[in-house]
């Protein structure tokens, strides 16, 4: 497609969306930001006319009303049937004469690795996992929460953690530093009084993943039942991987299993460290690392992967990004 090509890349999360219209040399001409990608919560409708005040505005700043290609890393795109259906809403927009949709998890797998080769883990407010290779083969799991298999994530530990706080507290549960360092988060005097202003939204639902950093601070002071959520994080982190890997034959070989979304991201001694010893154990050959690029980054390596652009504009693109 040579240099006249032109990618929009998109990133769209539950809470705010990326966009940057890119070169096939991997040069930046445009980005934007909106707000949050939900059609489960707005429709399909309203979801896609918020995206398009981004993109919209990208376009105007580059000069352009159409490009080359649209690569789409999408919320909420968990099936292939979704998938295609938010294909088909964007082709409609005429914004590329071709369209590719994927999970958002896709993006934070290509911004970390140098070819579409390896695992992602994803644990933000959920957890999700996705690889590829270069030969177009994936594997991915749909990543509903507990109805699709699912354990965790910020979300996840946040009603964990309460759930044997409360326990803790009425005397169903064993004790647990939780009943004290949850409640007080929020200057609260008992789990109970707790639960009450959660319920009634007097602490409003969007607060509620303020608890997980407190259950890691919690973890970390010793506490046992905060230790075992954490310790429980990390397998089913790696569980994901493991299984992906072998879905995608890389077990056997040297792959890059990425660790990304706010869990991972911040660091904690106690998850990262125990994911790394359990992929020792059980994937030898992955080789973990934490990313922290904006996944607008691998939304545009993608799109630069299909009009067929070299490694210098991928370079390029890296750098513009810090990648």
């Amino acid at each position: 497609m040579g240099l006249t090509a032109r990618v929009l890349a998109i990133d769209a999360g539950n809470s705010k969306t990326d966009v940057a219209i890119v070169a096939a040399d991997g040069e930046v001409l445009a980005t934007a930001r909106g707000g949050g990608f939900r059609p489960p919560a707005v429709g399909l409708e309203t979801a896609m006319r918020d995206l398009a005040a981004p993109v919209t505005r990208a376009l105007r700043t580059a000069g352009l009303t159409s490009v080359t290609h649209v690569s789409a890393c999408l919320a909420n795109a968990d099936f292939p049937v979704e998938e295609e259906q938010l294909a088909t809403a964007l082709r409609a927009h005429g914004w590329a004469g071709t369209v590719t949709v994927r999970n958002d998890t896709f993006a934070i797998l290509r911004a970390g690795v140098t070819e579409p080769r390896g695992v992602a883990v994803v644990c933000g407010a959920g957890i999700n996992c996705v690889g590829m290779r270069p030969d177009g083969r994936t594997a991915r799991f749909p990543a509903l929460g507990r109805i699709s298999g699912d354990w965790g994530g910020g979300w996840g530990l946040a009603e964990e953690a309460l759930w044997h706080a409360s326990r803790a507290e009425d005397g169903r549960g064993a004790p647990t530093a939780l009943a004290r360092t949850l409640p007080a988060h929020f200057g609260l005097p008992s789990v109970y009084a707790l639960v009450e202003a959660l319920h009634l939204e007097r602490v409003p639902p969007p607060r509620r993943h303020e608890l997980t950093p407190v259950l890691f601070a919690t973890a970390a002071e010793g506490d046992a039942t905060a230790r075992a959520l954490v310790t429980r994080q990390a397998e089913e982190v790696v569980a994901m991987a493991v299984v992906a890997l072998t879905r995608l034959d890389l077990l056997s070989e040297e792959t890059p299993v990425l660790l990304g979304g706010g869990v991972l991201a911040a660091r904690h001694p106690q998850l990262n460290d125990r994911i790394r010893d359990l992929l020792t154990e059980r994937a030898p050959k992955a080789v973990p690392r934490v990313v922290t690029a904006r996944p607008v980054l691998g939304a545009a390596l993608l799109g630069l992967d299909s009009v067929g652009a070299d490694a210098r504009a991928q370079e390029r693109l890296r750098a513009y990004y810090g990648g």
